[in-house]
């Protein structure tokens, strides 16, 4: 009796969550739809240049988007390595078991 319950439940859930989204996609479709970063209010030079670059560059914005994430991932893993080192405890010398 209850799995039957809990199915009926379940099944009310999905219909009810179909309806609201068809009914909130029953909108017209959206045609030339611009999306641009507001220059107007920022004030630091370099957020003001890598704003401007994703509006007019964007393929250079995601060159420059790659590089800064390799290079933050490398700076973090430096100093999370220096951090381990600190605290004892040495990856440097992990032996790998594969089977």
């Amino acid at each position: 009796m209850k799995k039957r319950t809990f199915g009926i439940f379940a099944t009310a859930v999905a219909i009810h969550s179909f309806l609201a989204k068809a009914a909130i996609a029953g909108g017209g479709a959206a045609n030339d739809l611009v999306v641009v970063a507001d220059t107007r209010v920022i004030s630091s030079d370099i957020l003001r240049y890598f704003a401007d670059l994703y509006n007019t560059n964007i393929l250079l914005f995601a060159i420059w988007a790659v590089v800064l994430t390799a290079a933050m991932g490398c700076i973090l893993g430096f100093i999370m390595d220096r951090v381990m080192q600190h605290t004892g405890i040495d990856l440097s010398s992990r032996k790998i078991v594969e089977h």
